[in-house]
């Protein structure tokens, strides 16, 4: 890290433990002066295999819509196969072998424009394991996909702790992000799209699963990005901090929060002036990533509501680029 993202992310810092940013002048403010354009870490891909979209998409698009948004670079991921990656089948493997290896063409095809968060076999422990070798050491991926629930599990499930010992060890990032299958657990009432409400349920109850299972406390240098801003996991925060066991110092020495902080929160459809204001609150600016969940949403629905949050310039930087330089270095500007 360079001395002007070392500033900017002590001054990010600072804000969070209740301090504030100075204003104007120095290198901070120069430094959200000089924008690159937006890092988009919530940005999907629709490959040709999998279940016809409902949005036409190819690379060429996305990149024409990234550059009316000022976006340099989006994280690509495909989410429409959680239940074919964890059937444990050999059909699994073979389906993020061929996903991993046709996003990363896209992104050697664009040189810049985007990254990716390599798809895994979860349910298959052994499988995961090769397919994250295969993917860091020979694809170049820039972090992992998790599904919130998929193959009745969810990611904090006892066995997957050898997969997360080896993201561990690479320090690497998981993008953690709703199952829109749901297939084994819950669901909205008859008529509620599971869009309007239950995703976001989901991912909270990931992380539950993540926390209660130990891997926020074991596997600390596990960079997790949780999607909607943090789905319903801040406004619970408090009341998961009143009940995670007493008796479990081992893996909640200070409670849950400290670890719940420890999480980023991107905004993609989760740009809403009171949802933005509680996640700075609950986490600080250090923790907040912009992303967009587009092509299921277009990038309005999360973009419209920047202008009116009143953010200070460092704030904005930190949250359209400044975070995510940090989790993906490849892209600083």
């Amino acid at each position: 890290m360079n001395r002007r993202h070392f500033l900017r992310a002590a001054a990010l810092s600072s804000v969070a433990m209740g301090g504030t940013l100075r204003s104007g002048g120095g290198v901070l403010a120069q430094g959200a002066l000089s924008h690159a354009g937006r890092i988009d870490v919530h940005h999907h891909c629709r490959l040709p295999f999998l279940p016809a979209p409902r949005q036409p998409w190819t690379p060429e698009i996305s990149i024409e819509t990234m550059d009316r948004q000022n976006v340099a670079t989006a994280i690509l991921s495909e989410t429409r196969a959680a239940e074919q990656l964890n059937d444990r089948t050999g059909q699994a493997r073979t389906l993020a072998r061929e996903a991993n290896e046709s996003i990363a063409a896209m992104v050697q095809a664009h040189p810049g424009r985007f990254g990716f968060f390599a798809m895994l076999p979860l349910a298959d422990t052994d499988g995961s394991l090769r397919e994250i070798e295969y993917a860091f050491d020979t694809l170049d991926a820039d972090g992992v996909l998790m599904n919130s629930s998929a193959g009745n599990m969810w990611p904090g499930d006892p066995s997957q702790r050898p997969v997360f010992e080896e993201l561990n060890r690479r320090r690497t990032t998981v993008f953690l992000h709703p199952n829109s299958a749901n297939l084994f657990c819950c669901t909205n009432p008859p008529g509620v799209p599971n869009s309007v409400a239950e995703f976001d349920n989901d991912v909270n109850r990931a992380v539950l699963s993540l926390l209660w299972n130990g891997v926020l406390t074991d596997y600390p240098d596990i960079n997790f990005i949780v999607s909607h801003t943090g789905g319903t996991v801040p406004i619970l925060a408090g009341r998961i901090q009143d009940r995670v066991p007493q008796d479990r110092s081992d893996l909640y020495p200070h409670g849950a929060l400290d670890k719940l902080r420890r999480l980023y929160l991107e905004i993609g459809h989760g740009g809403f002036p009171w949802v933005v204001k509680a996640a700075l609150e609950f986490s600080g600016p250090s923790r907040l990533l912009f992303g967009t969940d587009y092509p299921v949403e277009t990038y309005e629905s999360t973009t419209r509501h920047l202008p009116g949050l009143g953010l200070h310039p460092d704030v904005l930087y930190a949250l359209d680029r400044g975070n995510a330089e940090r989790l993906f270095p490849k892209f600083v500007a």
